[in-house]
């Protein structure tokens, strides 16, 4: 279900972990009847929110790196989810082909030899095809903990990708594209290339993903008899955007004071004493770049040529021209005082792990996917099953994973929803 994972339990959310815990058969008879009919992306990571009286997913990334801050002991559930994954996807499958960002960073590289690790406990041959012109031969690069990775240049036939000697079924991507789509990855009629083409930063958007969530969360919320708002952060779109030549700002202006006057009404309602805020950020790109926290409408009038800057462009030096208006939740979790947010993975349908990102440099109502964050892992519960029911709310430290883990799976099955429904072969077919 979720694993039984320790987190920093503070302020409980009494009430919304109640419900949930009370529901957690109708919950997962809920999801398994949701992947019946639909297919989960192959993997997936979840920023989760956790305000203390609201807990919401603020980011989805279908192309996750980060794999090498999960702890040892949850390498076993990754494999087993991987192993699932597979066999619907290619029960026969010997070969996999994991193609990477172009990058050396070590870091990020850490993250390829535990997805390779991964892979390969899940009985598969395990290679890493880079899109890098640089890399016109096996390359090994070293790693900080002593391992190592070899990156090897691509071949393309007609229908198929692969390394030379070596013919994967599936194509595994851990390069979200931001730079566009190459086209030796395109039209590879013959191999599953996952995620598929159109998860890219191209053609994705947060706010057709927020607005599918937005529908996943009202029929949760049904389901539970509770407000939708409480798992949901509000939001609004920008399209035609120009920071540096402060075009489409009015569109900003108007759209950030209506979220604002709507976030102030629900925290009346619930009587909550904290001063709303947005995040604008790119509606399409990652890496924490084009990113903004706005309290007053009239901040967006005072930006300074540093911030409008920073905020024109985003990964793989792409120009910002569409934005998302995303309410912000607070996070008062804190690991050694700084400023923590829960990270869920997921392979499959699965939970996998997750690890808190921290920033010591940000505040509560900040973007902690900064340069400068850092990663604390989730260690497991000794001591107890999971979930814990009749154990008083707030006193019980697994519950509050668990409620993580059914977020992250809210996110993840409306990620699955979007691809669906912006997948250009689906629109041929109609």
């Amino acid at each position: 279900m979720v694993p039984h994972l320790v987190t920093a339990l503070t302020g409980p959310i009494n009430e919304l972990e109640q419900r949930i815990l009370e529901s957690t058969p109708v919950i997962e008879r809920w999801f398994r009847l949701e992947w019946m009919e639909h297919t989960p992306p192959f993997y997936t990571s979840v920023d989760v929110r956790n305000a203390g009286f609201k807990l919401a997913p603020v980011d989805t990334n279908l192309f996750p790196g980060g794999w090498n801050h999960l702890t040892p002991e949850m390498i076993p559930l990754a494999v087993q989810a991987a192993m699932a994954a597979i066999e619907k996807i290619c029960p026969e499958a010997k070969n996999l082909l994991l193609v990477p960002e172009n990058t050396r960073d070590t870091f990020y590289l850490s993250n390829l030899a535990t997805l390779q690790k991964i892979f390969y406990m899940a009985g598969l041959n395990v290679r890493l095809g880079s899109l890098s012109n640089d890399i016109t031969q096996p390359t090994r690069i070293d790693l900080p903990d002593g391992g190592h990775v070899t990156l090897e240049p691509l071949t393309r036939g007609k229908r198929r990708l692969g390394l030379k000697n070596f013919d994967p079924c599936t194509i595994l991507l851990n390069n979200d594209l931001s730079a566009g789509v190459p086209g030796i990855l395109e039209e590879l009629h013959e191999q599953y290339l996952l995620p598929p083409l159109h998860g890219g930063w191209p053609t994705r958007r947060k706010s057709t993903h927020f607005k599918i969530y937005e529908e996943v969360s009202k029929r949760f919320g049904k389901l539970l008899g509770m407000d939708p708002w409480l798992i949901n952060p509000l939001f609004a779109q920008c399209g035609q955007v120009d920071f540096e030549a402060d075009a489409g700002l009015e569109c900003l202006r108007s759209n950030t004071d209506a979220l604002l006057t709507k976030v102030r009404r629900k925290y009346k309602e619930y009587g909550i004493n904290e001063k709303p805020f947005v995040v604008i950020k790119a509606d399409n790109g990652t890496g924490g770049m084009g990113i903004m926290t706005v309290r007053d409408v009239k901040d967006i009038d005072q930006l300074s040529p540093k911030t409008k800057a920073r905020m024109a462009t985003v990964q793989a030096g792409q120009a910002v021209t569409e934005v998302i208006i995303q309410e912000g939740v607070l996070t008062h979790e804190r690991i050694n005082s700084a400023v923590a947010e829960p990270v869920v993975y997921m392979m499959d349908r699965y939970v996998v792990g997750g690890f808190y990102r921290i920033h010591a440099d940000r505040g509560e109502d900040e973007n902690l996917n900064a340069p400068g964050s850092s990663f604390v892992p989730l260690a497991f519960e000794q001591s107890a099953q999971l979930p814990q029911p009749g154990v008083k709310p707030g006193a019980s430290v697994p519950n509050r994973f668990y409620m993580y883990g059914v977020i992250g799976r809210l996110a993840m099955l409306a990620a699955s929803y979007e691809l669906e429904a912006t997948d250009p072969e689906a629109e041929n077919l109609d």
